[in-house]
């Protein structure tokens, strides 16, 4: 396959953890990957040189989900309307956990802003060319926590329950263009996000008794993006081992 035919995947936030995951996983299925970061270093270098190493291709771009105008410059530049990617997969994400009694403004703010007006700034300038080109497949990542919510999480929770929402809406619209919309909803994995919970409280609630692995994450989202789930549109996969049923 030549560079101008092939598979472009794009995974906002895919240097670390569950992007770094999923980056290295399409890389593998033949992807062309184009990860993000906030700033380049050695989560994004060591990215790199894992899928070239394997015999991918990996590119990085540079850019924070919250800088409307600077993250949509960017992309316009990487991903033209005449040539978008196939795959956009938006998978940035914060927490910063508190009781919302007692959560201030920057707790509440700066989780809005990277885990739902992110997916705005850097996904909804893309649709256009996948429209376009009546193709395309959108994955997002949301969480277990979207979909039942979590004390001590109500600003997260919000965000990943909105990109729920928001992902059933978008289906709707560009279903018949041929452009799938699909919501990934992670349980607990293993990430430096989940590093420090209480895994003895945390494990007896999850019906198989332990932590999910970021490759479990990854393979789900190669599914949704290859051709065995061509009639899946508009749903929530949840990968979490029993922790919402």
């Amino acid at each position: 396959m030549t560079a101008e035919n092939s598979r472009k995947a794009l995974v906002i936030g895919g240097c670390r953890g569950i992007g770094k995951a999923i980056s290295e996983r399409l890389a593998k299925d033949g992807f062309e990957v184009t990860a993000t970061c906030r700033k380049q270093g050695a989560d994004s270098a060591a990215l790199v040189e894992a899928i070239t190493a394997a015999g991918g291709c990996c590119n990085i771009l540079e850019l924070d989900v919250c800088d409307r105008a600077a993250a949509r410059t960017v992309l316009a530049e990487t991903f033209p309307t005449e040539n978008p990617p196939d795959v956009v997969v938006y998978n940035s994400g914060i927490a910063k956990d508190n009781l919302f009694v007692f959560m201030d403004d920057n707790e509440w703010e700066s989780v809005l802003d990277t885990n739902l007006n992110g997916f705005y700034n850097t996904v909804q300038p893309l649709v256009f060319g996948m429209l376009a080109k009546r193709r395309g497949r959108v994955v997002i990542i949301s969480s277990a926590s979207g979909q039942t919510g979590q004390a001590g999480q109500v600003n997260y929770s919000a965000t990943k329950a909105a990109l729920i929402g928001a992902a059933k809406a978008l289906a709707r619209e560009v279903g018949r263009k041929g452009v799938l919309v699909n919501v990934v909803a992670p349980g607990v994995i293993e990430t430096d996000m989940t590093k420090d919970l209480p895994k003895d409280q945390i494990l007896p609630l999850i019906p198989l008794h332990r932590t999910g692995k970021v490759a479990e994450i990854a393979g789900t989202v190669s599914f949704l993006c290859g051709p065995d789930s061509t009639y899946i549109h508009g749903q929530v996969i949840a990968v979490n081992g029993g922790l919402v049923i």
